[in-house]
């Protein structure tokens, strides 16, 4: 099963975006949310932010994750 994984955005450069979880950070693909900006939360799967998402869904979409899997990727909290 794939998850999308609603992570917050700190740094973008060109059509590429640096988010973290957990204190982990990795590079995803801004090219289907161009729109995005620094501080976004933007949904997460395959590499790729699919859409964007306010502060409240993307608070809500952790604790669903975490009410089905027990976390699975770790202090699912930002920052």
């Amino acid at each position: 099963m794939c998850l999308a994984v609603p992570l917050k955005i700190e740094k973008i450069e060109g059509t590429q975006a640096t988010v973290a979880l957990g204190g982990n950070e990795m590079s995803v693909s801004l090219m289907v949310v161009p729109k995005a900006k620094l501080g976004d939360w933007v949904l997460v799967h395959a590499g790729m932010a699919i859409t964007i998402l306010d502060e409240q869904q993307a608070k809500e979409t952790f604790e669903i994750l975490t009410e089905a899997y027990g976390d699975p990727l770790g202090q699912m909290q930002e920052g």
